[in-house]
């Protein structure tokens, strides 16, 4: 069956004398790919509402930039249907092994396709209705840059929209002093590895400096509590796939953190205070682009 998403594949451009060479943070080791898998199951609905909302449906071209092993592909190929098409790119190509079995598991395989391409030379000859991406503009040297060039790959009246972290609002009620020390792990390490823990709330000016319209936006987050949230995990597997970034950077050390057990002791801590885990919070910005294109 011809498939236009399989010739589209066959013309990345693979030179990657100018691709970003700084080391993704949190690795890409088969422990923070299933981390990845879970945190997929824990957003879903917070993408879904933000994909919605921008207009992603059926019969439509999806790009997802940054892809990792496929969860908002392939959560924009159940919006598209068999009549639309997907493209999840993404530079790990362990990644893309996972996102393509999953998506074939799915029976989704048709229509949602993946493939390995570093996002500064990726170049692809046909247009798409939306390029989309979740926790991917804070991880780039230059999120403008990259956010304009994607407009070409744009038909005229095509939508953009990400959904990024605003991990300054990440926050325990009653505060709780492992929690505080996780976020100051989480966020330190990120800063000093050059990557940017303030997305979300750099959205606007991020679309504007790319020459897009002021975008529609949403804020949403996940929050947990009590001895059974998927919470405590979520947390002690972000500091784990982020600690050896943290030890390079000075921010801590594995003897500090004791990562075999901080999931415990953080579910310990809030059930002891009874408190509200809220770890990380989500703004998702959508634009429309002019229906004629950039000069």
């Amino acid at each position: 069956m011809y498939n236009p998403l399989v010739q589209q594949t066959q013309t990345i451009n693979r030179d990657l004398s100018i691709a970003d060479t700084r080391p993704y943070a949190l690795g890409y080791t088969k422990r923070e790919f299933r981390r990845l898998e879970v945190q997929g199951a824990l957003l879903h609905e917070l993408t879904e509402d933000v994909l919605r909302c921008a207009g992603i449906g059926p019969g439509m071209r999806v790009l997802d930039i940054g892809c990792g092993v496929g969860d908002v592909s392939m959560l924009a190929g159940k919006l598209v249907g068999p009549k639309g098409l997907v493209l999840g790119i993404d530079r790990s190509a362990d990644a893309i092994d996972i996102a393509e079995r999953r998506a074939t598991e799915a029976g989704q395989c048709y229509w949602t396709r993946f493939a390995t391409a570093e996002l500064d030379t990726f170049y692809c000859d046909e247009l798409f209705d939306a390029v989309i991406g979740r926790l991917i503009l804070m991880y780039l040297p230059d999120p403008r840059a990259t956010l304009r060039r994607l407009r070409g790959f744009l038909r005229p009246g095509g939508v953009v929209a990400f959904q990024e972290l605003a991990m300054p609002l990440a926050r325990s009620v009653p505060e709780g002093p492992l929690f505080s020390q996780c976020r100051d792990w989480i966020v330190g390490t990120i800063e000093r590895a050059g990557f940017e823990s303030d997305m979300g709330g750099k959205l606007p000016m991020t679309f504007a400096a790319a020459g897009l319209p002021a975008p529609q936006m949403n804020f949403a987050g996940i929050i947990g509590g009590g001895p059974d949230s998927l919470i405590y995990n979520y947390i002690a597997e972000t500091v784990r796939s982020l600690l050896p970034a943290a030890e390079r950077a000075g921010v801590t050390a594995a003897a500090e953190v004791e990562i075999d057990t901080l999931a415990e002791r953080l579910r310990s801590e809030a059930v002891e205070r009874q408190a509200c885990f809220m770890p990380a919070t989500f703004v998702g910005a959508w634009a429309t682009t002019a229906m004629s294109p950039p000069p």
